[in-house]
């Protein structure tokens, strides 16, 4: 079953579907970089340390341009882009600065749950380059402070002339299953009840399939059977800046033994548990909430889809 028919009619996941056009010919001139930035249509998002200033529709709040001049900036604006013709930038601030009047802070998980398809994976956008270029002042090649580059798409070392790009961390996030049952696990700071599909990140000279075996095996102590493992779907995650990759995982071998240093617990819950887990009538259990791409794989499994 391929990618379209797996998707059909059902809504995007969250931060997916960006509308803006990034705009790469524009970020290669700066002087173009400026003409956007005077346009008399452009207009500038804001988040004070990952938080995204919102309107009271929980839209992201656009602001003039003229405003960024009384904001308590952490570093040059970045250019996210633009759409039907207006460009959009973003700012942040630091952690103390009030919101500006007319709008409000929000949490980034929550104002995900709130915001419009669109505004959400604009935010993302955003928020990943912020996180990246405050990890990211240093030049790693020789230590030398970098400056911003390409409307924030890249930084540039003067003193070696090396170039450094927006990271993205690929992370495989797999819904083992055997017949008519599937393997949760959660984590000891998850909030009570919330159990979820498996996760761990690709490891250098790894293939997705390899990293979710591995991930299964060392975690949970179930072996995969590499060869049935499906590809799904995949989500940003701005929580930094990873790529959450979906996949289905059969096992041949449903023992379980459980790293505690990584799950607090894991347990293979039939269909029909999670079922109730979904539409919030199980005793104990509860299913991430509908921005997270482990409720969409079981959401699909649940259904027969994959």
């Amino acid at each position: 079953m391929n990618d379209r028919t797996i998707l059909k009619d059902r809504p995007a996941l969250t931060f997916t579907g960006s509308p803006l056009d990034r705009g790469d010919l524009i970020r290669r001139d700066p002087d173009m970089l400026v003409a956007a930035s005077h346009h008399q249509d452009a207009r500038c998002i804001l988040l004070r340390a990952g938080e995204p200033a919102m309107s009271a529709d929980n839209t992201l709040h656009r602001f003039e341009m003229s405003d960024t001049a009384n904001w308590d900036a952490t570093g040059p604006l970045v250019y996210l882009g633009e759409a039907a013709g207006q460009p959009l930038f973003a700012c942040e601030n630091k952690i103390e600065s009030p919101a500006p009047l007319g709008t409000e802070f929000f949490d980034a998980r929550q104002a995900a749950r709130l915001m419009i398809h669109a505004d959400a994976a604009i935010f993302a956008q955003a928020r990943s380059l912020f996180a990246w270029r405050e990890r990211h002042q240093f030049c790693a090649n020789c230590g030398s402070p970098t400056r911003q580059a390409g409307g924030g798409a890249k930084r540039v070392c003067d003193a070696c002339e090396a170039e450094h790009f927006p990271r993205v961390d690929p992370v495989v996030i797999m819904l083992a299953v055997d017949g008519d049952n599937c393997l949760l696990g959660r984590q000891e700071n998850w909030p009570d009840g919330v159990w979820s599909a498996l996760a761990g990140f690709v490891e250098p000279a790894e293939t997705l399939e390899e990293a979710c075996a591995r991930e299964l095996l060392e975690e949970a102590g179930v072996t995969a059977d590499i060869a049935g493992i499906r590809y799904v779907m995949c989500q940003p995650w701005p929580l930094p800046h990873s790529l959450m990759v979906g996949l289905v995982a059969p096992v041949t071998d449903t023992t379980l033994t459980i790293d505690t240093h990584e799950l607090e617990q894991a347990r293979w819950f039939s269909r029909a548990e999670v079922i109730t887990m979904l539409d919030g009538t199980h005793a104990e259990a509860v299913m991430p909430p509908s921005i997270a791409i482990a409720r969409r794989l079981t959401e699909l499994w649940v259904d027969g889809a994959i």
